[in-house]
């Protein structure tokens, strides 16, 4: 079994240990490494190229968001995990921008976190609930038009359901089964989705669908 080496950012040294020992509880997750400020989770990020980074917003040295956007920059095959005490709009737009790939608060339970580490691997979208919301309110066009004949000339009539159907956070599984379509050609969708939209994750192609008016909240729910 391939594990999903997994990097830790945090300024809380008791939480770091928590979450490597509820993580590396799991056959499929290893820890390669824990840090107390942004600058080292760059420097390991780039040096280890784990498959997932958790960071931590409030960090010294460096805080979350530029860690982030570095690491993107430096290394954009490592997926980033937000995992916050904060769901303040101005973090959560600034790191979704950076390129998060998730956001999670830190009330989540152990469960959630393994969960949302082996989605996040995965491709898959990983926003907390309250987090969701904000997002839908900001990025949820006036009024109820869409630019369909844009949407058509980017994406396929398939892509389009495919992508509806990601922005109610469904796996790459459930959309098949709900398309009637295997695992594997969900994710070949995904992977022209993220090609024509210039986008490297799940939740940026959501953030761009919804921005657009591609999706509705009658999508998202």
């Amino acid at each position: 079994m391939k594990k999903i080496r997994t990097l830790i950012a945090d300024d809380h040294a008791v939480l770091r240990d928590g979450m490597r020992h509820v993580l590396e509880l799991e056959q499929d997750i290893e820890v390669i490494g824990d840090v107390g400020n942004g600058e080292e989770a760059v420097r390991l990020a780039t040096s280890l190229n784990p498959d997932v980074a958790i960071i931590d917003i409030t960090m010294p040295q460096l805080d979350g968001i530029e860690a982030t956007r570095q690491i993107k920059a430096l290394c954009p095959n490592v997926t980033v995990l937000i995992l916050t005490a904060y769901d303040d709009e101005q973090f959560i737009f600034s790191l979704l921008e950076a390129g998060a790939a998730g956001y999670l608060l830190k009330s989540v339970r152990a469960q959630q976190l393994i969960d949302a580490v082996r989605a996040v691997n995965a491709g898959e979208t990983v926003l907390h609930p309250s987090v969701a919301r904000k997002v839908m309110a900001r990025f949820m066009p006036v009024g109820d038009k869409t630019n369909s004949q844009e949407q058509s000339e980017t994406l396929s009539a398939r892509e389009m359901e495919v992508l509806k159907l990601a922005t109610r956070g469904l796996s790459n599984q459930e959309i098949g089964k709900g398309l009637h379509l295997s695992e594997h050609t969900v994710h070949g969708h995904m992977q022209h989705i993220f090609n024509k939209l210039q986008v490297s994750s799940r939740t940026e192609a959501v953030v761009y669908a919804l921005k657009e008016g591609w999706v509705t909240l009658d999508d998202a729910y």
